[in-house]
């Protein structure tokens, strides 16, 4: 079983809370990006993030002395969103961590895919950042089906990944999504309130469940989909009733 979640926007430099165990697979691509990025003026730069622009001076000047290779932060501590903040990674055990480090993947505009320890420097860009680049329109087009594959490759010594279990948002797990094949198991998990009939989902609350989710599964050492109907956190209850196999749903109680 596999795990992917998205990135966030807002990254930190932590160099001693947990050591970096690898580099990101795709750094060369990486490169490319950065490059096409330095190239860019503050002003385009601000467009393409489409920010205010005290934000885009602070990561336009990231760009320009980007070095990916130095002062590292292992990937599951660099990021400081909601779903970070809920999955609270800086009090895992070490079997949580070790967990993660099996399982978790994160799916990244800039880096392509990341395993919880690769080290990776702050940086700004979403999947759906209007950058063109090897030759590519857009990011989507960039990275193609590398990520697919990724996330569905061979573990050492292990068969096919399994299930995937799909924590991201609509932006990053489009990456995946459009190369399943058949034989794929995907499974998307929601997180939202009924209403109308109709399961709707609130950005905000959902970050943090699947934050809180990615904790419950690695402190229980979850590993079969079946697994995830025992979570419970903020409030959230699985949902028999509006769940099927490939897309379970827990409602806001």
């Amino acid at each position: 079983m596999r795990l992917i979640i998205s990135p966030a926007k807002k990254m930190r430099v932590d160099t001693d809370s947990y050591e970096v165990l690898g580099k990101p697979e795709f750094l060369e691509q990486a490169e490319i990006l950065r490059k096409e990025i330095k190239k860019l003026t503050l002003e385009e730069a601000r467009e393409l993030w489409n920010c205010n622009f005290k934000l885009a001076r602070l990561n336009y000047d990231r760009f320009q002395n980007m070095e990916l290779t130095k002062a590292l932060t292992p990937a599951i501590m660099a990021y400081e969103g909601l779903q970070y903040q809920h999955m609270m990674p800086g009090v895992f055990t070490a079997e949580a961590l070790s967990y993660i480090g099996e399982h978790l993947r994160i799916l990244s505009g800039f880096y392509g895919i990341l395993k919880p320890f690769d080290g990776v420097v702050p940086y700004r860009l979403e999947m759906r950042a209007k950058l063109s680049a090897g030759g590519a329109r857009n990011l989507y087009e960039f990275w193609g089906s590398l990520l697919y594959e990724q996330v569905y490759a061979r573990m050492p010594g292990r068969e096919e990944a399994g299930t995937v279990i799909n924590l991201a948002s609509k932006e990053y797990s489009r990456c995946i999504e459009k190369y399943l094949t058949p034989k794929d198991q995907f499974l998307t998990v929601e997180f939202g309130e009924l209403s109308g009939g109709r399961v709707k989902q609130k950005g905000t609350l959902a970050k943090m469940a699947r934050g809180e989710m990615v904790r419950f599964l690695a402190e229980n050492q979850v590993c079969s989909p079946e697994g995830l109907k025992d979570f419970c956190g903020l409030g959230f209850a699985f949902s028999k009733e509006q769940s099927d196999s490939h897309h379970y749903v827990f409602l806001h109680t």
